[in-house]
């Protein structure tokens, strides 16, 4: 008779480096002032917090100077749309934004907290935000589904006199920005010459088609599924149909593929494949930002083969479109100054900051800094904070 088999232990999640560093979570809370003795605690607590905040109750504005709500964001989401993951819930996508509040301290000294809602509708995550935006300075959005994303952000804007954004639209759009200003530098031409397709009409893709016509693009093509987006096309929401009546001006139809012909350049941000036979009928001064993670919709050595230019969404190829760049900085030059929004003119000047520091220094590899690049998030704090007060939505 033969012997049965061993049973053998399942391998222990703790083989995986990844869930060390995670155990117990990767944030903490910690006070900014000793409690030592009595006389402290009397200040820090009851009597003299009552002083505090019946001054605050007269006058609300000072809520900014003695309470941590003017340096503190809230990284919200309902775990519908994480990283390339998908819809995994909220309690599966706390890593996530713990994650996000780890860069934010990290890379621009900004205090968040991440916090993941159990519900999806855009009435209840509307409402539920609304009602504890007093404890905030800022609501950073993240991972939330299209098309709920663009009204929930549109919502909040509205009800709310502190900034509002949702990286995954804007964030995204803004280093994309940066990146082709300089790739249409290095090859060039102005980005007023360029014709431009965007493949994936996600919160992402919407975002960066909208950021490109506000910074002059010669013309650009959004596509999803159903092929170009165009006026007219059945079928399309209400977001497709606005970003239609301000792009294809060339009146494309047809597929991505199509569109791709004569192109000058390509932004992927769809998680499909783009053939080389395709990426081949492009410019003969292309660029590719081929930005679906883990797996680019062209690979980087391919489309180099077609392109002067190739950017992607990885860390392990030149020129990383990296949220990092962007939300860290915009967010402390926005609570610097105390703005009740962030503005189309921030975002544009975060995106002008972020080209800027590449310089003289611009080759094919290097159209866009890397994430530890420590002039990054003052570079682009200074510029928010500057276009904050130029046009007027700063309180201090």
């Amino acid at each position: 008779m033969a012997a049965e088999p061993i049973p053998t232990e399942p391998p222990s999640l703790d083989d995986d480096p990844a869930f060390p560093l995670h155990r117990g979570g990767k944030l903490e809370m910690r006070s900014t002032i000793p409690v030592r003795n009595k006389d402290d605690l009397s200040l820090a607590y009851t009597p003299g917090v009552a002083r505090v905040c019946t001054a605050i109750a007269d006058n609300p504005e000072l809520a900014y100077d003695y309470t941590w709500t003017s340096r503190v964001v809230a990284v919200v989401t309902d775990g519908t749309a994480v990283l390339g993951l998908g819809d995994i819930g909220p309690v599966a996508s706390m890593p996530v934004m713990e994650g996000k509040s780890l860069l934010f301290k990290e890379f621009a000294d900004v205090d968040s907290v991440p916090i993941a809602l159990n519900c999806t509708g855009v009435d209840e995550i509307v409402d539920t935000v609304i009602r504890m935006a007093p404890s905030f300075g800022g609501i950073n959005l993240e991972d939330i589904s299209a098309p709920r994303c663009f009204e929930i952000e549109d919502r909040l804007r509205a009800a709310l006199d502190i900034p509002v954004f949702h990286d995954d639209q804007h964030g995204t759009a803004i280093v994309a920005l940066a990146a082709l200003t300089n790739a249409a530098r290095f090859v060039g031409k102005p980005l007023s010459e360029l014709r431009a397709v965007v493949a994936g009409a996600g919160a992402s893709g919407i975002a960066v088609s909208q950021i490109l016509i506000e910074a002059g693009i010669g013309d650009i093509a959004l596509s999803d599924s159903k092929g170009i987006i165009h006026e007219g096309r059945d079928g399309l929401n209400p977001v497709k149909e606005r970003i239609a009546a301000i792009t294809n001006r060339s009146h494309l139809k047809g597929s991505t593929e199509e569109a791709l012909r004569g192109a000058d350049v390509f932004i992927g941000l769809s998680g499909s494949t783009v053939h080389e036979s395709c990426v081949a009928t492009i410019s003969d001064s292309a660029i590719v930002f081929a930005l679906s993670n883990p797996t680019p919709e062209v690979h980087p050595e391919v489309a180099r083969r077609h392109a002067k230019v190739v950017a992607t969404g990885r860390s392990d190829f030149p020129n990383q479109i990296n949220n990092v760049l962007a939300f860290p900085g915009i967010f402390r030059g926005a609570l610097d100054v105390r703005a009740h929004t962030i503005t189309e003119g921030m975002k544009l000047a975060a995106a002008n900051a972020l080209a800027g520091i590449v310089g003289d220094d611009l080759t094919a590899d290097y159209v866009i800094p890397g994430p530890f690049d420590e002039r990054v998030a003052p570079a682009v704090t200074a510029a928010v904070a500057a276009k904050a007060r130029e046009e007027g939505v700063a309180r201090i």
